[in-house]
């Protein structure tokens, strides 16, 4: 039990249906869709394309997204890739020709083709008791009448805004400023766009007048994005990844996400005796940042589209991460072993939520960077995805950047399970660390018994490329430990990540946790 005498917040309980996320009005439409008697798949999709209006810096209907499904009937997940392919004209050796090192972030090169509509219209059709028109409805309506700013979104709305250019400006900009806190931000545009698929389904956004505004829009800035593209944009279906953890199983997405990652990660760390070192102290912090080190490498060797990822059996096999936990010295940092050679990012949306039936959805969307590639359509606003910047230029890699494929993607959903149950639903926003942010959510709960909110508001740690990141909430001594060992000790800027999480016990209560590091709340009924 948390000390209720300590700022903090208590974990949510309810017995008929959960939504965490990182925005209150998306947990409450969500709820309403339940209750007005949708499933989760209903409420997710409608709280998933409001928090685009919510937090339009993290994501929108010009991105990309990734689901896993827990049918009502069954324990059998799915996972439903709704990530966009770059341009049938893209070409690694044209961008290498022209100088190029990598992918720019903000170049026209980066923008990849928004998948998310596909997907949510394939959700809905597959899942879904409600009609699509119902589950846009309140974003419509958001996006006519404003969303007032909440103060995290406010405060990555400001870093990202110098990142606007052109038209994304008049969309994304009051009187030429980031807003602040409390402000109204309104898309009259995005609700026109909406509108059009609640009628028309995928082909009010793909087809027709939307299209080819993104299309002129993205042809006047120097892409090569053709109409066929669009029209050929799809989402799949597949199995999740999985792996053990002391009884426990984690799923996660395939490839092209990094999901196998965070698998890794944790086969790694269950070659140490985790629980006996302090959950807050520098031991198990540097260990951590050591397998994440080892994990990302063999990510950044491996992952790529599923059609040309050749070693995912290698990377999930408990051999590979016992002669990796061998590399690790408990008394000495490494440097880090690959650098990434793509870009990454700080950020994203994740909303779950499970029903009375208990459906669970885990679902995460995302327009990559802060404003993606701070582009936008002319006419509708849509905001572009810079999702190929996760590619790589480097010539004969599996994730080298070509025409009609898919980018190794950061974001990823999850859920656990303990003896064939799936047991909770959850997701860490953060760019590259939410791998990380997996294993230290999944360790916190497993290892030393946090409860879901405590195994959240927990403190942070992730070694990137400007050092060993350590949150506040550590103790100084730890950072001092940890600089003896070698880390390159930062304070970052931003908190790391932001989970949201849904245990379902096995008493058919639901208990769920949301971070206090987001806007957010779980909301349940």
């Amino acid at each position: 039990m948390r000390d209720f005498q300590i700022n903090g917040r208590s974990a949510v309980y309810a017995s008929n249906g959960m939504c965490a996320t990182s925005h209150p009005l998306a947990a409450k439409v969500a709820i309403d869709m339940l209750q007005a008697g949708g499933n989760a798949a209903d409420a997710a999709l409608a709280g998933a394309v409001l928090l685009g209006l919510c937090e339009p810096q993290m994501t929108g209907i010009g991105g990309d997204c990734f689901v896993l499904v827990k049918p009502a009937d069954g324990e059998q997940v799915m996972a439903l890739n709704g990530s966009g392919r770059a341009p049938a004209g893209l070409s690694a050796a044209d961008m290498r020709a022209r100088g190029l090192s990598a992918v720019p972030v903000h170049g026209i090169e980066a923008v990849t083709l928004p998948g998310a509509i596909d997907a949510f219209c394939t959700l809905n059709a597959a899942h879904g008791r409600l009609p699509m028109a119902d589950l846009l409805a309140p974003a419509i309506r958001y996006a006519d009448e404003g969303v007032p700013v909440a103060p995290r979104v406010a405060f990555d709305w400001a870093m990202d805004a110098a990142d606007l250019k052109g038209d994304a400006r008049r969309f994304y900009l009051l009187d030429g400023k980031a807003p602040r806190a409390g402000q109204i931000f309104r898309a009259p545009g995005q609700a026109e766009v909406l509108r059009r698929v609640a009628r028309d389904g995928r082909d009010g956004f793909y087809a027709g007048e939307v299209a080819e505004d993104m299309l002129s829009s993205l042809r006047a800035l120097g892409g090569m994005h053709t109409a066929d593209d669009f029209a050929n944009t799809a989402c799949t279906w597949g199995d999740p990844v999985a792996g053990s953890y002391k009884a426990h199983d984690l799923l996660e997405h395939p490839p092209n996400g990094q999901g196998a990652t965070a698998i890794l990660l944790l086969n790694i760390l269950s070659q140490f005796d985790l629980a006996a070192m302090d959950p807050f102290g520098a031991d198990r912090a540097h260990l951590e940042g050591e397998a994440a080190k080892l994990a990302y490498d063999a990510r950044n060797r491996f992952l790529a589209d599923a059609d040309h990822t050749t070693r995912l059996a290698h990377m999930l096999a408990p051999e590979t991460a016992k002669r990796l936990a061998g590399l690790i010295d408990m008394k000495r940092a490494m440097a880090d072993p690959r650098p990434l050679t793509e870009a990454i990012h700080k950020d994203t949306i994740y909303i779950t939520v499970v029903d009375k039936d208990r459906m669970a959805v885990s679902l995460i969307y995302s327009v990559f960077w802060g404003f993606g590639s701070g582009l936008a359509s002319a006419k509708f606003g849509i905001n572009f995805q810079n999702r190929g910047a996760g590619f790589t230029l480097e010539e004969g890699h599996p994730n080298e950047a070509a025409g009609g494929k898919r980018p190794m993607h950061t974001i990823i959903p999850a859920m656990l399970a303990q003896q064939g149950r799936i047991t909770m639903p959850f997701g860490v926003m953060g760019g590259a660390y939410q791998p990380a942010g997996h294993a230290r959510l999944v360790t916190n709960m497993v290892d030393f018994g946090l409860g879901v909110q405590a195994a959240i508001d927990a403190p942070r740690s992730f070694p990137d490329q400007d050092g060993f990141r350590l949150e506040r909430g550590y103790d100084a001594r730890v950072a001092a430990d940890l600089a003896a060992r070698g880390h390159k000790v930062v304070a970052p800027d931003i908190p790391l990540g932001g989970a949201q999480a849904i245990v379902m016990g096995d008493d058919g209560v639901l208990v769920a946790g949301s971070d206090p590091r987001k806007d957010g709340c779980a909301i349940g009924y």
